[in-house]
């Protein structure tokens, strides 16, 4: 069975797919290019709600990392960059050279770049933390608006962490 149900967020509705195994997809409706639930998917809330708690936590920035149960396909390649993807620390970029470098596969900066762009699941597969070599925001499904409210949610969230730290 695959169940979908669309969420509030600060960037507009995101459409949660999932299925009987866990979280598929998440896609931002405001984007070009947003996907409509698969045919015969069932409309719930209810197999989203950790998923939307933990969304929601991460928008405020009290979330840093998640822990859902995900269900994604992918190549082997593809499984590896992402994987890759959930080792970024929160609130830090790396390049997609380094990114390839991390899969053990250094000069596939491009077929990371590929695999980046076709990970199902943005924000929970962190590929917003991936920037250009010279540091630039490229390439985004949501577009480069969204990827920078991303990273600069992360970097004021892991400021303000860092300043209350500082004054304990």
């Amino acid at each position: 069975m695959t169940y979908h149900t669309v969420i509030s967020s600060p960037l507009g509705g995101i459409l949660l797919t999932a299925d009987d195994r866990g979280l598929t997809g998440i896609n931002f409706q405001n984007a070009r290019g947003a996907k409509n639930p698969r045919s015969g998917s069932v409309d719930s809330s209810a197999p989203f709600r950790e998923a939307a708690s933990q969304l929601g936590a991460y928008f405020r920035g009290e979330l840093k990392s998640f822990d859902l149960p995900l269900s994604v396909g992918g190549t082997p390649f593809q499984r590896s960059v992402w994987k890759a993807l959930g080792d970024i620390p929160y609130g830090e970029t790396i390049s997609y050279r380094e990114l390839a470098r991390r899969v053990g596969r250094p000069k596939a900066w491009r077929a990371v770049g590929a695999a980046n762009r076709a990970n199902p699941l943005p924000i929970v597969v962190p590929c917003h933390r991936v920037v250009g070599s010279d540091g630039r925001l490229t390439g985004y499904y949501g577009g480069i608006n969204l990827k920078e409210y991303l990273l600069k949610l992360e970097a004021a969230a892991a400021g303000a962490k860092a300043n209350r730290r500082g004054r304990a």
